[in-house]
């Protein structure tokens, strides 16, 4: 799956670090920069100026326009759904499947009790090993560090070999990923996720087909050009009423779909902030 998916796992963590200068942040998370090659810890530590913040945000909204909002949004949205099925009880483990350098299982105390199995692509596991030990001497116990690639290998094989046990009713997270798939590697991911016991969740992310068939560029023509026609390594996409069809050929169930207009009244109004999001990516949350 690589050819440069491997290299996209630093930028949402620095925006996530950057604003935790703002005063009401939209995820409160103090890993974020801890995490971070030097490169990106200064570029944080330089954010605390408000000019150069503003600078920052600037530069990645020429890109995609509400890319940095849609980031810290989608977090704070897959947090509140992941607390949420905590205190329902009866989650025994969290899969976070292209984990890049997600602060979740260190900054939530809730995981600490459960085992928390962080996949990614062994060049970006090694990258997370490496920080971890850095920050921390040691990769927490909870924890385990799971390298595979999507396209290519048995995610279900390589789970187990790593402790995990399919019966464990489990909380997947698959953010910013699907993307960077084929609809096969998609699909593969899926059959291991059909055979999730009930009452399992599962929050991920997609792209709009829209938007990669350049029917809709949602004011991201540069996007378009550099991750779709340029680099292709956005290949996979969904229509958002197609959604619920393509979950229950899975056996799961759409609960809710997530875009602009619910991560602005949910996160951006309340907190005082008048950000735009982007339109190009949506958060689901389906349950088994």
């Amino acid at each position: 799956m690589s050819g440069g998916a491997d290299r996209t796992a630093f930028g949402p963590m620095v925006i996530v670090a950057a604003d935790q200068h703002e005063a009401r942040p939209l995820i409160d998370d103090q890993w974020a920069r801890r995490l971070l090659p030097a490169s990106g810890r200064l570029a944080v530590t330089l954010a605390k100026y408000r000019p150069i913040r503003r600078a920052l945000i600037a530069a990645t909204e020429k890109k995609i326009p509400g890319l940095w909002a849609s980031m810290l949004c989608r977090k704070r949205y897959i947090d509140d759904t992941l607390l949420t099925a905590l205190d329902g009880g009866g989650i025994e483990a969290v899969v976070i499947l292209g984990a890049g350098f997600d602060t979740r299982a260190y900054r939530l105390p809730a995981l600490a009790a459960i085992p928390v199995y962080e996949v990614d692509l062994p060049a970006n596991i090694d990258r997370k090993r490496a920080a971890l030990t850095k920050a921390l001497g040691h990769v927490p116990g909870n924890v385990t560090l799971v390298p595979v690639d999507f396209e290519t290998e048995n995610l279900a094989d390589t789970l187990m070999l790593h402790g995990y046990i399919a019966r464990w009713t489990t909380f997947f997270v698959w953010e910013a990923v699907t993307q960077y798939l084929t609809e096969d590697g998609v699909r593969r991911t899926f059959d291991v996720l059909a055979t999730a016991p009930a009452g399992s969740h599962l929050v991920f992310t997609y792209v709009r087909k829209d938007f990669l068939d350049g029917t809709a560029t949602y004011g991201a023509e540069a996007a378009y050009r550099e991750f779709v026609e340029k680099r292709q390594l956005w290949r996979f996409g969904m229509t958002p009423d197609h959604v619920g069809a393509f979950l229950a050929e899975y056996g799961w169930h759409e609960r809710e779909q997530a875009g602009p207009q619910e991560f602005r009244g949910r996160y951006l109004e309340p907190g005082g902030r008048t950000m735009p999001v982007s339109d190009i990516e949506r958060s689901v949350h389906a349950t088994r």
